[in-house]
């Protein structure tokens, strides 16, 4: 059942836009009243014209209208008192506040037009994000996952960076990566590698071979859209994790991506020694290295793209995510998202120069089975 709300309940738009409105209305008759007791050679008439360019603020352009209304007869009322309203000088200015109100009425009609354009663009944003990367579910197997994404461009919810995850025999299989370019234009890309992941992944193929399907993939899209002088440009570096239900290791392939955060209990935070093969698309046929960790219940392996390690302050530092992650080792994968988010934005005052995402993966505790020489999770 919803919660009833009291008077110290949330106050509705409509509600905020009425309390505003009556700082113009009040402007107007203290102007008003001033004007009409001040010696006839001082005039604040032409002042009045401060109400209805204040009200597109905060509201449309039908209050801005009735602002302006009630201003230019404000005008008419002070023009009647002064002697008369047919004086050349209370006529120019009745007419010069009425143009300016028509003009800020006008104004208010394409800033709320330009408002409505922009909340569409946000719609088909998060629209898109939802059908290219599809929300991460909280709790796969024995992993919890969480995820952040953090677009560069104003007005987008995805760019260049990616992420996915699908169950594979057993085992839970991760991506991440990030196309060259960042923001809207780089969607394109990120489809392409996000449709050849879903399609490979859940195939019982080790991740080595996974890996090399998206390299040839990423390479037969580029020959096909690559422009004049653009050779080489169109490629993404990934990161393919692997994490089995029983066995307390996690494989990984990296192609020219940086290598994850292992974070433990205690505070420590360790960085796996992989062997990463070029980026996707720019030596085909490359081979690509399998690299095997311990991966314990209670670990967390944070996954991340370079926009989370590039981001600078004001002194051009970069970030120091595993200084900073250090303090959250022991947090869930959810709360250690909210304290990156509201970190990594404070140190880049509160925008970002590319995009970031990140993958927090922590493992529950499970029945394990015992090992032996021929377990494929000891040799890879």
């Amino acid at each position: 059942m919803a919660p009833r709300l009291g008077r110290t309940g949330p106050r509705r738009p409509w509600q905020s836009v009425h309390a505003l409105l009556v700082l113009p209305i009040a402007l107007i008759v203290v102007i008003t009243v001033v004007d009409l007791r001040l010696p006839w050679h001082i005039h604040l008439g032409p002042t009045l014209v401060i109400a209805p360019a204040l009200t597109p603020s905060f509201a449309g352009p039908r209050a801005t209208a009735a602002i302006g209304a009630l201003a230019v007869a404000a005008q008419i009322l002070i023009g009647v008192h002064r002697g008369g309203v047919g004086t050349t000088n209370h006529i120019v200015q009745i007419i010069t506040l009425a143009v300016l109100v028509v003009l800020t009425v006008l104004y208010s009609a394409l800033r709320e037009r330009r408002q409505a354009q922009l909340a569409q663009v946000r719609t088909v944003a998060e629209a898109a994000q939802h059908v290219l990367m599809w929300p991460l579910p909280e709790q796969i197997g024995p992993l919890r996952i969480a995820s952040l994404y953090l677009a560069a461009e104003d007005e987008a919810q995805i760019g260049g960076d990616l992420y996915a995850a699908t169950l594979s025999d057993g085992a839970v299989r991760l991506l991440i990566g990030d196309v060259r370019g960042k923001g809207l234009p780089a969607i394109g890309e990120a489809a392409l590698l996000l449709g050849s992941f879903r399609e490979s992944a859940h195939r019982r193929i080790p991740l080595a071979e996974l890996a090399s399907r998206l390299d040839q993939s990423v390479t037969r899209h580029a020959a096909d859209l690559e422009t004049p002088g653009e050779e080489g440009e169109r490629f993404a570096t990934a990161l393919l994790v692997e994490i089995p239900d029983r066995d307390p290791v996690t494989r990984m392939t990296s192609c020219g991506h940086p290598p994850p955060l292992l974070l433990s209990p205690g505070h420590a935070v360790t960085v796996p020694s992989l062997h990463p093969s070029p980026p996707l698309g720019v030596h085909g046929g490359a081979e690509h290295t399998l690299d095997v960790f311990s991966f314990e219940p209670g670990d967390t392996l944070l996954l991340y793209t370079d926009g989370v390690v590039e981001a600078r302050d004001e002194r051009g530092r970069f970030y120091p995510l595993a200084e900073r992650v250090a303090r959250w080792t022991e947090d869930s994968p959810e709360a250690l998202m909210h304290h990156l988010r509201r970190d990594l934005l404070a140190h880049a005052g509160g925008r970002l120069g590319d995009d970031a995402a990140l993958i927090a993966v922590q493992r529950t505790a499970v029945e394990r089975r015992r090992h032996h020489r021929g377990d494929p999770a000891r040799h890879g």
